[in-house]
């Protein structure tokens, strides 16, 4: 796997460059959130993963992993000393799929990495199945990871649309948070909890229809198919 790594100290990016290197990853160094968004042209360049650090010398982290949502569906992990929980609900709301504190254990952003590749290969058109989703006046397109309503194209982040998929997927079928936390951001972290109930709602108000995803109490959220 080609892993794009963004790290402005360079004796850090050599240490992980070499661990990742003995595991199979094909590492590309970016210094600097400009050099991550070119090497990322076009279209993700072929890079399965970014590992992207907060603090770097040009802009801030936070702003390139919201450009690089804006040009690619590529999975971004942000890797930082930022430990506070605004700073991790921050990044999940702007499109990273996983966000790694220093200091890491080796072994465990290694299994996250391999935690968000599954997931982008599962979301890979070729695996085949149902390429739409149609529920009234709303139809999910799967491949193509596009959702309009009523015809007109409603614009979405990476997890919105990972949350809206996996609900219609089984409508009227409720979903525990602790699921939809693990299928949607790959993680058990305790946090995600306000993140998701965050995107519940921005999916309420981008759709315009508030009572499409509906809240069950102490359990979850389901979607409630609309009459046709």
């Amino acid at each position: 796997m080609r892993l794009l790594l963004v790290e402005d100290d360079n004796h850090v990016a050599a240490a992980l460059s070499a661990v990742l290197a003995r595991h199979g990853f094909d590492v590309t160094h970016a210094r600097s959130g400009e050099e991550a968004l070119q090497a990322l042209v076009p279209e993700g360049a072929g890079f399965g993963v970014v590992l992207l650090d907060l603090g770097l010398p040009d802009q801030d982290g936070y702003e390139v992993c919201s450009k690089i949502r804006k040009r690619t569906s590529t999975p971004v992990i942000m890797v930082t000393a930022r430990s506070d929980v605004r700073s991790r609900i921050h990044g999940l709301n702007l499109g990273a799929d996983d966000y790694v504190v220093k200091p890491y254990d080796t072994g465990e952003l290694l299994a996250r990495i391999h935690a968000v590749s599954r997931r982008t290969a599962h979301e890979d058109p070729a695996s085949g199945g149902e390429t739409a989703l149609l529920l009234g006046a709303v139809r999910i397109e799967l491949h193509t990871r596009q959702v309009t309503v009523d015809g007109a194209v409603v614009q979405l982040t990476r997890k919105e649309f990972d949350l809206l998929a996996l609900l219609a997927q089984r409508p009227g079928v409720v979903f525990r948070r602790e699921q939809i936390i693990s299928e949607v951001w790959r993680t058990s972290w305790e946090g995600t909890g306000r993140t998701l109930e965050v995107h519940v709602a921005s999916l309420r108000a981008k759709l315009r229809m508030p009572a499409l995803i509906e809240t069950v109490r102490g359990v979850g959220y389901r979607l409630v198919a609309p009459a046709t």
